[in-house]
C-alpha cells in the first residue's frame, strides 16, 4: 500500500489516467494533463485504447509518460453496439490497472461513466478517485440517439450518479458543467475544479496562407473537428448551398477536416446537395496541413447545433479557429458565447439560412475578420490560456491529496 500523498505536488507519486473515447497522445486534453502532472514531479500512467493509424503500440514510454493500450473495436449499430465497446474496454482497463499496481490518485476521463467500477480496486488500496467529466453522459445520450428519456437514458444516469459518488475530486471543462456536479451530482463546490480545454499553443502557429489550397477561389472556409451526428455537419453543408443559391455566392471553396461516425453521410449529403465541386472532405490530416489549411482560412464554421449536450460544451474547434486567429461563424450556443466572445458571430440556434447570411457578410468585410482573429488570439493567450488550467489541475490534485475528503479520513 502506497503512503499518503499530502500535496499535488507530485514528488514522486504515481497516476494513473484511464481514457476509454481516444488513444493517448492524440487526446490532446489528456496529453496536457499528462505533461502537466510529469512537470509538477508525479510518475504518470496511462491506460488507452490503441488508435488505428497512430498510437498503436500496446505500450510505449513518450515523454517520461509510461502508456499501456489495449485493442478496441468503435461501436456500430447504436446502443447495443455501445454496451458491447464499453463491456469490452473496461475489462481490458481493469486487467492493465492491476498490472500498473497501486497509485496515489487515479484519474477517470469519461465517456463513458462507467470507468470508476475499473478503478475500484485501486480505490481501496488507497488511491484517490478524480473524475475528469470530458462530456455529460446524459444529454450525449439525449442529443445523439433521439429516443427521450428511456430505460437506457435512466441508466446512464444511473451510473453518473455513481461515478460523482465515488468521485473525491471532479474536474469540469466549464462553468456549465461544473454547475451540474454540484446540482444534479450532488458534489461540494469546493470539491468541483475546472480544467478548461485549451489548444496547444505550439500546435497553432499560423504559416503564410497557401493560395491554391482555395482551388481557385477568392475565399476559404474551413471546419475542424469531429463528424457524429450532434456535431452539425449537415446544418453547415445545408448552409452552404443556401450561401450559394439563395445568396448568390459561388467565391468559396470550403474544406472538412476532421473524421467521425457521419463521415460517410456527410459525403453523400454533400453530393446530393450539389456541393461536391466546392466542399473537400480530408478525413484526419497531419498537424502541418491542419495548419495550412487554417492560416488560408477567412472563416471558420462551428455548426453544432442547439440540443442539450451542444449547449453547454465548449467546443475545441472553436478554441482552435481562436488560437489560429480566424474569425467564427457559430450558432448561439450559451458555452460558445462564453468561449469566443466577440471572436465569433452567431446566427439563431438552427437557423442554417442566417448562417449562411453571416458567413457572406464576413467574406465581404476583411477588417472585421481580422479584429475578430485578433480577439481571439488574445483570448486563447490570456484568460483561456493553458496556464490557467495548469493552475487548477494541480490544485485539484493538491485537494484529491489533501487529509480529508467528503468528510472522510485519509485512507492509507
Amino acid at each position: 500500500m502506497l503512503g499518503n500523498a499530502v500535496s499535488g505536488d507530485g514528488s514522486g507519486r504515481r497516476a494513473l489516467i484511464l481514457v476509454e473515447n481516444l488513444s493517448v497522445p492524440f487526446d490532446r486534453r489528456v496529453w496536457q494533463e499528462c505533461t502537466t502532472l510529469r512537470d509538477a514531479g508525479w510518475e504518470v500512467h496511462v491506460i488507452c485504447p490503441r488508435g488505428e493509424k497512430r498510437d498503436t503500440e500496446p505500450e510505449a514510454l513518450i515523454e517520461g509518460v509510461r502508456i499501456h493500450r489495449y485493442p478496441l473495436r468503435a461501436a456500430t449499430g447504436g446502443p447495443a453496439g455501445y454496451l458491447r465497446e464499453y463491456g469490452s474496454a473496461l475489462w481490458h482497463t481493469a486487467r492493465l490497472a492491476r498490472k500498473v499496481g497501486p497509485v496515489h490518485v487515479v484519474h477517470a476521463c469519461n465517456p463513458p461513466d462507467l470507468l470508476f467500477l475499473a478503478a475500484r480496486w485501486l480505490r481501496q488500496r488507497g488511491a484517490r478517485f478524480v473524475f475528469d467529466q470530458h462530456d455529460l453522459v446524459p444529454e450525449l445520450y439525449l442529443s445523439r440517439f433521439d429516443r427521450g428519456k428511456d430505460l437506457l437514458y435512466r441508466a446512464v444516469c444511473a451510473l453518473e450518479r455513481r461515478t460523482y459518488r465515488a468521485a473525491d475530486i471532479v474536474l469540469a471543462t466549464n462553468e456549465s458543467y461544473r454547475d451540474v456536479a454540484v446540482r444534479r451530482g450532488g458534489k461540494r463546490p469546493e470539491d468541483v475544479f475546472v480544467v478548461r480545454s485549451a489548444p496547444a499553443i505550439e500546435r497553432f502557429q499560423p504559416v503564410p496562407p497557401e493560395e491554391e489550397l482555395k482551388r481557385g477561389k477568392p475565399h476559404l472556409l474551413c471546419y475542424l473537428g469531429v463528424m457524429g451526428p450532434q456535431d452539425g455537419v449537415d446544418y453547415a453543408l445545408r448552409a452552404l448551398a443556401k450561401l450559394r443559391d439563395e445568396l448568390g455566392r459561388t467565391d468559396w471553396h470550403a474544406v472538412f477536416v476532421g473524421s467521425g461516425d457521419a463521415f460517410d453521410a456527410m459525403v453523400a449529403l454533400s453530393r446530393r446537395l450539389g456541393l461536391s465541386e466546392q466542399v473537400q472532405f480530408t478525413g484526419r490530416v497531419p498537424d502541418a496541413d491542419l495548419v495550412r489549411y487554417l492560416s488560408t482560412a477567412d472563416v471558420c464554421l462551428s455548426p453544432d447545433p442547439r440540443n442539450p449536450l451542444n449547449d453547454v460544451s465548449t467546443m475545441n474547434k472553436v478554441l482552435e479557429y481562436m488560437a489560429m486567429g480566424r474569425p467564427i461563424v457559430s450558432f448561439d450556443l450559451k458555452e460558445a458565447r462564453v468561449s469566443a466572445g466577440e471572436a465569433a458571430v452567431y446566427a439563431a440556434a438552427d437557423d442554417e439560412a442566417e448562417f449562411a447570411g453571416l458567413i457572406a457578410g464576413l467574406l465581404d468585410d476583411p477588417e472585421k475578420r481580422a479584429r475578430m482573429g485578433k480577439i481571439g488570439q488574445e483570448r486563447i493567450g490570456g484568460q483561456l490560456s493553458w496556464r490557467n488550467s495548469q493552475a487548477s489541475l494541480l490544485a485539484a490534485y493538491a485537494a484529491a491529496c489533501g487529509p480529508y475528503r467528503s468528510g472522510k479520513r485519509q485512507r492509507s
